[in-house]
């Protein structure tokens, strides 16, 4: 309507001075007047025209705008971060070989040969990427991949079988943890349905988070915890668990924490096994089961406690090699279950202005089958006993203020019988928590000035520590064989028996350059 009446207009003010002129002109003004009219009639067709089109290019952007907006908020669902770590490790060991044959009967003479194993460089590369997204407002998936490899190989560096105490070859308990090939592998994925019926309750099911437990997040550059049990538990794995989340703790106003019972499954026995589980007779799932509880956690300030059972332990893990498996089964017989371990442990965290600090103690004690536990093989016999062993963890960090510096240190000691399930350890060698004797170990990191960070996961810094351990008894992180005294002579005959090393100290200088994005 609007159109018409400007079109209306425009003819009106051009057909003024023809009227006025009329009767000068006549008919040939007239005439002139409509032909204007025409030109002005077709140029304005020919705009609505070109009006359209434009019109419908403008809808076919939004249209195009519309489906790009919406693949970018699919997209922006997914939250992605990571990590990358390149890392240098000299490591050197003193180790004692004596001169009696396995299976010689004692009172053989004895006499050593001392050997020093050095890696002078041991270089690592790892990748890892962390995801995070919704299915539902109140179920969220998270994930994170790893590689992780050493350089210049495709496979575990264990010396052509030579690992130190405390290493495992690959399997199901260190996947990822263990310099491998460049493979990305599942190191997590769990999703969690959170708010259950509208209360602080949730359930989760997965590949769970436990390594690099508390405290171990001061060494390794981090400011936040990492992990849902102790440094003392260690161990990739498949599982549920439940919690409850609370305010109040015990009538205490504003003390928050939070608390879980968990479940998972260390080992898959498969399927039409013997469940008499003996040595000669087939073997059980391995599971484990425990409650890992939050007492408190506000600001700076931690405290922790976790006990757990591990159920039908193995003799020996599932070996990704087949080889290593088939070796451990031709010196040790079929895998067969050895019984139970129970394992209590507690941390206590906090920061006293720039002074970060930390205690951790830990219990352990078998509970054997008849196949016994911590067995002497040059008894004859298996080891049914209770066997208890402890563990303390300390350490403290320092960040020099208006510096790029930050200084630590720590020391942890086990008893005899002490037993930390740490094969998903990142001490590269041997678990230094799993040490049956003493380790000191000193660090520094330096936060590299690169600019601001481009989002709240951006760090980078540089990491240089050094590791002594001091070993008091053979087999650290074994449950399987009695430890032996390494300071006494008359039992290096009996560990060379059961085929263990004799390690009286070792040390390790560790170089990291790290990346979080």
């Amino acid at each position: 309507m609007v159109k018409k009446i400007s079109t209306l207009a425009l003819v009106g003010l051009l057909a003024l001075p023809a009227m006025a002129s009329a009767g000068a002109g006549g008919a040939a003004a007239t005439a002139d007047v409509q032909a204007q009219v025409d030109a002005l009639t077709k140029q304005l067709n020919a705009l609505k025209a070109q009006m359209a089109d434009i019109k419908t290019t403008q809808d076919q952007k939004f249209e195009s705008f519309d489906e790009k907006a919406e693949k970018w908020d699919l997209a922006s669902r997914i939250q992605l971060s990571g990590d990358f770590r390149s890392r240098g490790d000299y490591y050197t060991r003193d180790r004692r070989v004596s001169n009696v044959a396995m299976f010689t009967a004692p009172g053989a003479p004895i006499a050593y040969t001392e050997v020093t194993d050095t890696n002078n460089s041991m270089m690592t590369n790892r990748f890892r990427l962390d995801m995070r997204a919704k299915a539902l407002e109140n179920v969220e998936f998270k994930g994170r991949l790893a590689m992780y490899k050493a350089w210049g190989m495709q496979s575990t560096p264990d010396s052509d079988g030579n690992a130190p105490i405390g290493a495992f070859p690959a399997f199901d308990g260190n996947a990822t943890r263990t310099p491998g090939d460049s493979a990305l592998q599942v190191d997590r994925a769990f999703v969690n349905w959170n708010n259950i019926g509208d209360s602080p309750v949730w359930f989760s099911v997965g590949r769970r988070p436990t390594t690099d437990g508390p405290a171990a997040q001061l060494r390794m550059g981090q400011d936040e915890r990492m992990a849902t049990p102790t440094a003392f538990m260690d161990w990739p794995f498949d599982g549920i668990s439940a919690g409850y989340a609370y305010n109040n703790l015990f009538g205490m106003q504003d003390a928050p924490g939070r608390v879980r019972i968990c479940y998972g499954r260390g080992f898959e026995a498969g399927l039409n096994q013997d469940q008499s589980a003996t040595a000669s007779g087939g073997i059980n799932d391995t599971d484990f089961i425990g409650v890992s509880w939050d007492v408190y956690k506000k600001g700076n300030r931690f405290a922790y406690l976790q006990s757990f059972a591990a159920m039908d332990v193995f003799s020996y893990p599932d070996f990704s090699d087949s080889l290593t498996a088939m070796g451990m089964e031709a010196m040790m017989g079929a895998r067969y279950n050895m019984g139970n371990i129970y394992h209590t442990s507690g941390v206590y965290q906090d920061k006293y202005e720039n002074l970060n600090y930390f205690l951790t103690a830990a219990w352990s004690r078998t509970d054997p089958n008849t196949n016994g536990m911590l067995n002497d093989w040059t008894s004859g016999a298996a080891n049914t006993d209770k066997e208890n062993g402890y563990s303390v963890h300390l350490g403290v960090r320092y960040d020099i203020p208006d510096s790029l510096f930050k200084i630590g240190a720590e020391y942890n000691h086990g008893s005899k019988y002490w037993i930390a399930m740490t094969p998903g350890h990142d001490d590269v060698y041997a678990s230094k928590l799993a040490t049956r004797g003493n380790v000191y170990e000193l660090y520094t990191i330096y936060d590299i000035p690169g600019g601001e960070a481009v989002s709240k996961f951006g760090k980078a810094f540089i990491r240089l520590g050094y590791q002594h351990y001091d070993y008091d008894f053979t087999g650290s992180m074994d449950w399987t064989t009695m430890p032996y005294d390494v300071n006494d002579d008359a039992e290096a005959w009996k560990a060379n028996f059961a085929g263990q090393d004799i390690i009286d100290s070792a040390d390790q200088v560790y170089l990291t350059f790290e990346a979080q994005f």
